[in-house]
């Protein structure tokens, strides 16, 4: 048996409907009744490396970096296909440059989203501590 298993549904259209253990996931190629895949999956990644970065932080001895918020951006190529994608990391902990830049980067080691994406389509990631 597989470690996750989801099911996924359309009746019609370009909308569907997956479930997610016990949970129902919208998904909409239109935008009209739900997230786009490209949004869903950029959304995910940034929720992803949101805890990665907790750990990250607990593992170099900040263990509150207080409120985290991810302002994720992304841009497509002419085919709609995810071309880049940007995180905006904005940290209430008052941290100096180098312990935010290590946090990142552990994070990106933990982030499991972070390890299934090819290469070019890891985050460009800029924390901004003290922000709360």
């Amino acid at each position: 048996m597989a470690d996750i298993e989801t099911s996924t549904v359309s009746e019609e259209g370009y909308a569907s409907t997956s479930q997610v253990g016990e949970f129902d996931l919208q998904i909409d190629a239109t935008d009209e009744t739900g997230p786009n895949p490209n949004a869903t999956l950029v959304a995910t990644y940034a929720s992803c490396y949101l805890p990665a970065l907790r750990v990250g932080g607990s593992q170099r001895g900040e263990e509150d970096l207080g409120k985290i918020q991810i302002d994720a951006s992304a841009d497509l190529d002419d085919d709609d296909d995810l071309e880049s994608i940007a995180f905006d990391v904005h940290v209430e902990a008052d941290l100096d440059d180098e312990t935010a830049a290590d946090i990142a980067e552990r994070a990106e080691g933990i982030c499991h989203v972070h390890s299934a994406l090819r290469e070019g389509l890891h985050a460009d990631v800029s924390v901004y501590p003290g922000a709360f």
